[in-house]
C-alpha cells in the first residue's frame, strides 16, 4: 500500500509512468515502491514540486534541520551538489532549464560558471539537452564518458574503489535506494549523498562530508568534470563540467584547511 507522500507525488506528476520518466527510472521500479526511497526524495521533489516534508515526513520532520540550523556556506554547498546531482542523473526537462536560465553570477570563478550555465540553458531546449545527455552518458553500447569513480581510479567498472565506497556508506548507515540501477560511485549519486550529509538529510557524524569527499570524490571527480568540459558531444553540458570543476576546486581548497 502506498503512503500519502508517494500518492501526492504520483498525482502531481500525472501518474506512475510520468513520475518514473521525470526522475529517469523504470516504471516497474516506481510501481514497487510503498514509499519514496530516501535517496530519491530530492529528485522527486524537483520533478513534482511536492515538498520533501510531504514526500517523507519521517525524514524531513523534526529530525530534518531547518534552514536556520545550517549556516549559509553549507546551505550553498548543499545546493551546488544537489544541482550537479540532478544534471548528472538525468537529462534536464524544460522546467529545470527554465529555472537554470534565471541563475545569476558574479565575478568569482564559480559565479562566472553560474552565469555561463544560465546562458547555455537559455539557448537549448529539453529535446537537444536530452540527445546530448544520451550521447554523453548512455550512447549505443556506451556513452562518450563513464561517470564512475571505479572507472576513473582503476580503468574498470565495479572494482575495488566501488567496494571501498560501499563499505564506507554502510558504516555511515546509507543504504542503496530501492530500484537504483546505477552503482553508488556514479557521480550523480555521490553528489546527492554529499548534499544529504551537508544539509542533514542523511544523519552522520561531524565531518562525514569531508571524509567522504577526501576518500571517494577527490581522487577522480575533478578529472571527470574536466573531461565533460572537453567532450565532443557536450554543448550545454560543457558548462555543467565547468561548474562542477570550479566547485570541486573550492571544496578541495576548503577541505585542505585545518579543521
Amino acid at each position: 500500500m502506498r503512503d500519502t507522500g508517494l500518492d501526492e507525488a504520483i498525482g502531481a506528476a500525472g501518474g506512475v509512468g510520468a513520475l518514473a520518466r521525470k526522475i529517469g527510472i523504470s516504471q516497474p521500479s516506481v510501481s514497487n515502491w510503498s514509499r519514496i526511497p530516501a535517496e530519491r526524495v530530492v529528485a522527486v521533489e524537483e520533478a513534482t514540486g511536492v515538498d520533501r516534508s510531504v514526500l517523507r515526513p519521517d525524514l524531513y520532520g523534526e529530525r530534518y534541520p531547518n534552514a536556520g540550523d545550517i549556516d549559509e556556506v553549507d546551505a550553498a554547498r548543499a545546493q551546488e551538489y544537489t544541482l550537479l546531482a540532478a544534471l548528472l542523473a538525468r537529462a534536464p526537462d524544460q522546467a529545470l532549464l527554465d529555472r537554470l536560465a534565471t541563475l545569476r553570477g558574479d565575478a568569482s570563478p564559480l559565479g562566472v560558471a553560474h552565469a555561463a550555465l544560465a546562458d547555455a540553458a537559455s539557448r537549448t531546449n529539453a529535446e537537444r539537452a536530452g540527445r546530448e545527455y544520451f550521447d554523453l552518458f548512455i550512447g549505443l553500447g556506451r556513452g562518450e564518458l563513464l561517470p564512475y569513480g571505479s572507472y576513473y581510479q582503476s580503468g574498470f567498472l565495479h572494482e575495488r574503489p566501488l567496494a571501498r565506497l560501499r563499505a564506507e556508506l554502510s558504516r555511515l548507515g546509507i543504504e542503496r535506494a530501492e530500484g537504483q540501477l546505477e552503482p553508488e560511485d556514479h557521480a550523480a549519486i555521490l553528489c546527492e549523498i554529499m548534499a544529504g550529509l551537508i544539509n542533514g538529510r542523511l544523519p552522520a557524524g561531524a565531518g562525514a562530508d569531508r571524509e567522504l569527499f577526501d576518500k571517494h570524490l577527490s581522487p577522480w571527480i575533478e578529472r571527470f568534470f574536466a573531461d565533460l568540459e572537453q567532450a565532443k558531444a557536450a554543448g550545454f553540458y560543457r558548462h555543467v563540467g565547468t561548474l562542477g570543476r570550479q566547485f570541486v576546486n573550492i571544496e578541495t581548497e576548503a577541505f585542505a584547511l585545518p579543521a
